[in-house]
């Protein structure tokens, strides 16, 4: 015998409200993203940077001149590793996962961090200031170590979007790379409950540290089903190769009913406003490094899938591409999702903390619920 002990069950909780949020804006009928009341399209569009959005987020409004400045500089100070994470990040396994990497790095980070214990408003807001600042040098210096490679001293004049692509490839990026990973990071800042940022709300709502919830966000991107997406849609393109190969193989992989990542939200019915972004940047990319032929093949297999399976295509489609145009490894697509959720993250641990409920959802029972005990003689 079988029962239900709660009602309205959905599984993966699809579209069960779980709190209330002031941060981000998810409209999936007309396919808006909103950042405490902005349009990202406006705030691409209008040329905004990763650090302003960061300050909208923590704080609810858009930085003054001065105000942005006095972040940067914080955000600048804050970048260097400590000799005892750099030891660390020498000693990390050169086959490791970066994202495991990363996870066990921040957790380490909070055994050193200066306001260890504090949890007050002002101590928890210089702990995400450290994350934010420290997570890109973190996924950059690791990838250094494991190629051999040493790693790069950092340099207080570069913005954050810039300053990751120096510290990988010891050199500053182009205009075009700083100003289309800064558009990616933007895009990547926020997405209201999604699984990362769901359990770091679960772990700050038991009023553990900010580390620990970060941790937890961590853990959860790096499933493929939620940070991975696009390192697969990458490999997908390499995996077609070529133009001529495109309509087999999806027609194949159609027929054997194979999943086909970046396709698909369970929250936007409409064109993911994301991808409206990296799909252009994607385009322009490629043609820059003159090699058009990823951002083709993938807009053949946009339209198929459209065709086919009624799917709009998500954030994930087109990011992979784009990345790998800029010369990003494959292997460092989620890391790079975290440098940007890093934003949100903080933002929604913040808020937890500020108005906190402990999380405490119920299960529907579907096992049995009355049996007799027998004693072990009897069994």
């Amino acid at each position: 015998m079988t029962v239900a002990t709660t009602q309205g069950f959905k599984a993966g909780l699809e579209d069960v409200v779980a709190n209330t949020s002031e941060i981000c804006f998810l409209d999936g009928k007309e396919g808006r993203l909103v950042y405490r009341g902005y349009n990202i399209h406006d705030l691409v569009n209008g040329g905004a940077s990763f650090e302003e959005v960061v300050y909208l987020l923590w704080h609810g409004e858009l930085p003054t001149l001065a105000q942005l400045n006095n972040f940067k500089e914080e955000l600048a100070r804050q970048r260097n590793l400590s000799p005892v994470m750099l030891e660390f990040l020498r000693k990390a396994p050169r086959t490791a996962n970066p994202m495991e990497v990363l996870r066990t790095a921040v957790s380490f980070a909070g055994l050193y961090d200066p306001d260890l214990g504090d949890e007050s408003l002002a101590a928890n807001l210089r702990k995400a200031t450290r994350l934010v600042a420290q997570i890109p040098t973190l996924v950059a210096t690791y990838e250094r170590l494991r190629q051999g490679l040493d790693p790069v001293a950092s340099d207080d004049s570069l913005g954050l979007a810039a300053h990751f692509f120096y510290l990988l490839n010891g050199e500053k990026p182009s205009e075009f790379a700083e100003r289309g990973f800064n558009t990616a990071l933007i895009l990547h800042a926020d997405h209201e409950l999604n699984a990362s940022t769901f359990s770091a709300r679960v772990t700050a709502g038991t009023l553990s540290d900010m580390y620990s919830a970060i941790t937890s966000a961590i853990g959860t991107l790096k499933g493929p089903l939620h940070g991975g997406a696009n390192e697969q849609v990458m490999k997908m393109l390499l995996d077609i190769g070529t133009m001529d190969r495109v309509d087999p193989w999806l027609d194949q992989a159609l027929a054997e009913k194979k999943k086909i990542m970046g396709f698909g939200h369970r929250v936007y019915r409409t064109e993911d406003p994301r991808a409206t972004h990296l799909r252009k940047l994607s385009r322009q990319a490629g043609e820059l490094i003159g090699k058009p032929q990823w951002f083709e093949m993938s807009q053949v297999i946009e339209q198929k899938i459209k065709e086919k399976k009624g799917l709009f295509c998500n954030v994930d489609f087109y990011s992979g591409s784009f990345y790998y145009a800029l010369g990003v490894p494959v292997h460092l697509y989620t890391p790079i999702f975290a440098i940007s959720r890093i934003s949100g993250w903080t933002a929604h641990v913040l808020e937890q903390y500020q108005n906190n409920r402990l999380i405490r959802p119920r299960a529907e029972y579907t096992g049995q619920t009355h049996r007799e005990y027998l004693p072990l003689a009897l069994r």
